[in-house]
């Protein structure tokens, strides 16, 4: 039986909304079809706005050939999420929204669109000195611990946990927001292709090889700003 070819995203999600949520103030298509980076297994992410919801819910189904994601709001519980995004530095629901075509809109998207971007336009919230002496600390004795192991399992999940943290540094003390997943390559991308590159590289390059150098000289650049790696003199909830 020949496969059926599925409908144009914007098609699919605007027949999807017409369907499923006829009444509704407002929805957007997001994700990776409205920024061109779609591939056969992405999805479409929808948000939808409803006053009528009585809270913010997530649903998952399969319609018109597409997987679709639906990230469902009312005119008030999606500020939960923006508070709760930005506070984690890593704004996926200011994101969609600002990024979203609109596909329906009674008056409300274009305001909640504004505020969407108006934070991330802002940034996150700066790190204060403790954090940042506590994160050189947490990310100094990863290192040590990948320099100093011998098991190549443990070894890779260490390096997992110093790429994360690492992405982590670099990027809030240069004031911009953080990744997960395959967001960590898109949010370094933002920050600085050239980094970015140099990032993946060193990190490629121990998975492939299990050379480590390539991550020690990446790791002391990034922390060589603000003091270079950190153990002795370091206390945290000591009382005096």
């Amino acid at each position: 039986m020949k496969e059926l070819k599925r409908l144009e995203p914007l098609q699919a999600a605007t027949q999807f909304i017409s369907k499923h949520y006829p009444n509704c103030q407002g929805a957007l298509l997001a994700g990776s079809v409205v920024r061109g980076e779609a591939t056969h297994t992405s999805d479409l992410d929808l948000v939808i706005f409803d006053d009528s919801f009585t809270s913010s819910f997530r649903e998952s189904l399969i319609e018109f050939g597409w997987a679709i994601e639906v990230f469902a709001h009312n005119l008030a519980s999606y500020q939960a999420f923006f508070k709760s995004d930005c506070k984690r530095a890593r704004p996926s629901l200011p994101r969609m929204i600002s990024e979203g075509i609109i596909l329906v809109d009674s008056g409300v998207v274009q305001s909640i669109k504004k505020e969407a971007t108006q934070l991330l336009e802002k940034g996150p919230e700066k790190w204060s000195e403790e954090t940042i002496s506590l994160k050189r600390y947490f990310i100094s004795d990863a290192l040590d611990d990948l320099i100093g192991s011998s098991n190549t399992g443990e070894a890779l999940f260490i390096a997992n946990t110093l790429a994360y943290i690492t992405h982590e540094f670099i990027l809030r003390t240069n004031g911009h927001w953080i990744g997960d997943s395959k967001w960590i390559v898109r949010s370094l991308n933002d920050y600085n292709e050239r980094f970015s590159k140099e990032f993946v590289e060193a990190f490629d390059t121990f998975y492939k090889t299990g050379s480590k150098d390539k991550v020690i000289q990446l790791v002391d650049k990034v922390l060589a700003p603000h003091g270079g790696r950190l153990f002795e003199g370091f206390s945290l909830g000591k009382r005096v």
